[in-house]
């Protein structure tokens, strides 16, 4: 292998724990300062939270609805451009032919978008005593799946809710994915009984990294996120983690190590596709 191809097994990731304020101009302030930060400590790769330039909620959707390209998008091609990083756009509401969207810019280091993922699966749950929330009240879900290629590896993105449906990490993981990072932002309900547990079960399933980039924790908010930004490595380790509080989470991403991990543990191998098909069940 040359020095080129050993240097291409390892780069640094970054996932940006932002404290989002009410105050869209700042948060943005703010977001494009922690990337450039992000990029001075030799990250490659750099992800904001799920809806990093507004506050969560039903109610707070339409009021920040952007199109794409629109002021939150220019920041962050803006961002990636001046840090030359891929940057995951966490997600922002999209307004999009009178629909919104809970929507993934991502962005190369030229500053070009390279996708838009919309959250497909949306987060409507009712926890009786704990929580109710409904995103379909306001928001559609998106239709399809988003991997981008970058010089290290291919990256399939999920948004929050996208991590509990494990047929979406196998479909990425089969297209060739090595890393899927899921901008989320689980609850006080949620998030201490599955953030984790979800990531570990996904990158074992799938001998996968898989980053989860969630907004620091507001008491005062009426939708208050777990925080805990984590990455996990394919035998199921958490690597690197965060508290609640605002912060630059940092994880050294080693491929090789995974193919050591899929060498040891042939999944991928042996699976056998054709034992999972369902067959018609001949009439009587």
């Amino acid at each position: 292998m040359s020095a080129l191809g050993k240097a291409m097994t390892k780069f640094r990731l970054a996932l940006v724990q932002l404290h989002v304020s009410a105050v869209k101009t700042d948060n943005l302030r703010r977001a494009r300062a922690l990337v450039k930060e992000a990029a001075g400590q030799g990250a490659k790769v750099v992800t904001l939270p799920e809806c990093f330039n507004s506050p969560y909620g039903t109610s707070f959707f339409p009021e920040y609805a952007e199109r794409i390209p629109g002021e939150s998008s220019q920041l962050l091609s803006e961002a990636a451009k001046e840090s030359g990083v891929y940057l995951i756009g966490g997600s922002i509401p999209e307004e999009d032919g009178g629909k919104l969207y809970n929507t993934c810019p991502v962005f190369g280091p030229d500053g070009s978008l390279l996708l838009k993922h919309r959250k497909i699966h949306l987060f409507d749950i009712d926890v009786p005593g704990k929580i109710r929330f409904q995103e379909s009240e306001t928001l559609s879900p998106g239709s399809s799946f988003s991997v981008f290629d970058t010089p290290f590896c291919k990256i399939g993105v999920g948004i929050c809710y996208d991590l509990r449906f494990a047929e979406l990490a196998q479909i990425y993981t089969r297209s060739g994915c090595q890393l899927l990072v899921y901008p989320g932002a689980f609850n006080m309900t949620t998030g201490p009984a599955h953030w984790e547990l979800l990531q570990r079960g996904r990158a074992v399933d799938n001998q996968v990294f898989v980053a989860t980039a969630s907004p620091a924790r507001d008491e005062t908010a009426s939708y208050t996120a777990w925080g805990h930004s984590t990455v996990v490595n394919p035998w199921g380790e958490v690597i690197a983690t965060a508290d609640a509080e605002e912060t630059i989470v940092y994880a050294d991403i080693d491929l090789q190590y995974l193919a050591e991990v899929r060498q040891q543990i042939p999944i991928h191998s042996q699976r056998r596709h054709d034992l999972y098909r369902v067959s018609a069940v001949p009439e009587d």
